[in-house]
This record gives structure tokens, sequence and C-alpha cells, in this order.
């Protein structure tokens, strides 16, 4: 279903580095995406709510789908492309990757778990493809310079040190941190843990927010209503309740470094309100 990033403590290289190309409001961006939890009850938990609270707190924020593989492909791409199974699906459709590497801009997927060497299958340990939208893109998968890109998240850590963090970091919790397998507060716990040390340090988050956001709500939930923050230096902090969904979020990317659209969904979306202090 869903997720978003982290390390205990990180020791940051004397300068990062980003692609020429800088954002309108920020130059990188990190997304952690968690699963299956309606907003009511991750807006109750210390970690996520203390982002909420410094950062945009997004009341009304809404999933696309049911079950989770079709809200990735959704922030990613700006369709489900009629997907409505969790089964493996190769894609012939252009993504997020495409409009950041026209514009000169990096981009990796740090995946908890994940195998690499362009694994296709469908699970392994934690690991699960269904969470991986960048791997059941044909024209990732079948380029191994761009399939390269995709991580074990072991190595988020790594470039973390040495300053090379790309502009887009997509970040997979496995199946117990995201909530998956375990349960919100597992997750809260986990993501405090490897992430607090990142957005209390103001070097790691110079030109830098961390979006934090749910594939889906729990399947109890009527409403399809998830959990949504995004925290960085220039954002204003506040609840914003305007009516958005997970193809706004896609949106607010494309915008922020004039990427152009992919022409659907994210091209018809709602924008995200004005949440920034420039």
């Amino acid at each position: 279903m869903l997720k978003v990033f982290m390390i205990l403590l990180v020791t940051l290289g004397p300068t990062l580095s980003f692609a020429q190309s800088s954002g309108r409001y920020f130059n990188r961006a990190i997304i952690v995406i968690f699963e299956n939890t309606e907003y009511g009850r991750t807006i109750q938990q210390p970690f996520f709510k203390s982002l909420a609270d410094q950062g945009a707190n997004f009341d009304q924020m809404y999933a696309i789908s049911r079950p989770s593989q079709p809200n990735y492909f959704a922030l990613t791409s700006g369709t489900t492309n009629n997907v409505q199974t969790n089964n493996n699906v190769d894609l012939d459709l252009t993504n997020i990757v495409d409009l950041l590497e026209a514009r000169g801009l990096t981009w990796k997927a740090y995946v908890e778990d994940y195998p690499e060497k362009c694994f296709t299958g469908k699970s392994s340990g934690g690991y699960a493809r269904k969470h991986n939208p960048f791997i059941s893109y044909l024209n990732i998968q079948g380029n191994p310079a761009r399939c390269a890109n995709i991580v074990n998240a072991s190595r988020f850590q790594a470039d973390s040190k040495v300053g090379r963090l790309p502009n887009y970091v997509f970040y997979v919790p496995n199946n117990k941190n995201s909530a998956h397998d375990t349960s919100i507060q597992y997750a809260d716990k986990w993501y405090s843990k490897m992430f607090g040390p990142l957005v209390t340090n103001a070097a790691f988050m110079k030109d830098t927010v961390l979006i934090s956001t749910f594939d889906e709500g729990s399947f109890t939930a009527t409403k399809n209503q998830i959990y949504t923050s995004i925290v960085g230096p220039m954002v204003k902090p506040g609840t914003y309740s305007d009516k958005v969904s997970i193809y706004s979020i896609l949106k607010m990317l494309e915008d922020n470094w004039n990427l152009g659209s992919l022409g659907r969904e994210d091209w018809k979306a709602k924008d995200l309100p004005q949440i920034w202090l420039k």
C-alpha cells in the first residue's frame, strides 16, 4: 500500500550537491510513503503529529484508489493506468523520471530490503514490488542505467554522508516499517528514530522538503483519507483544509522544477494551497 525516509545519525559532507537546475521553492524533495492508515489515527502518533505541527499539514488529502499499487502509479505517473490489483504489471508509461531527467535533475528510489540488480520479483523479505512503482515502468526496468537508480535503502545513509542525495528521493520502508504488517505506532517509532535527527539538522534540511504520506487509508474507513505533511525551512506551518489528492503532490513537484506535465490527472489536479514562505 504506500510509504516515505531515515537514518540514526547523519554526518554530512561539507556540501550538499544538487543538479544545476534549482527549484522555485526547494532543490530536493524526499518522499516517504507509509501504508494503510487513515488520517485520524496517524495524526495521533507523536512523530507524525510533530511533523504536522512544524510544517504543512493537509487534513483533507485523499488517496486515489484501493489497493496500494494504483496509488503508487498515481503519485509517479499521474494515472493508475486502470491497474486495480497488487499483481505484477509492466507499464509502457511515461513517468516523473522522464520529466526529471529532461531537466537535468537527479533521482533515486531507496527501497528497503530490495535485492537490486533490476529485481522484478514480487517480493523479497520485507520488500514488496507493489510498493516500488519504478520497477514496473518498462522504460526504467529495461534501461540498466535508469534501473541502477533503484537501490537498497541501506545506500541512503552513505549517500547522505557524502552529500550525494539526488534532487528527487523516493524512500520506501519495508512492510514492517511502513505499518503494512505492524501498526501505525510501530511505524511512528521507526520514523522518529530514523528521520528525527535529519529533520532537526539545519544543514541537511537546507533547500529540502520532507514529504510524508500514505498509499491509502485503512480498509475499515469509509473515506480514503490519508495523512500528508510537508516539512522544510521554506514551508509556512499550518493546517490546510483544501480537498486535494496525491495527484496534487505530483503536480506540486512538477511546478517547483518547471518540469511540465505528464498530461494526465497531474495536469487536472487541484493545486496544493500556498504553503511557501517565499
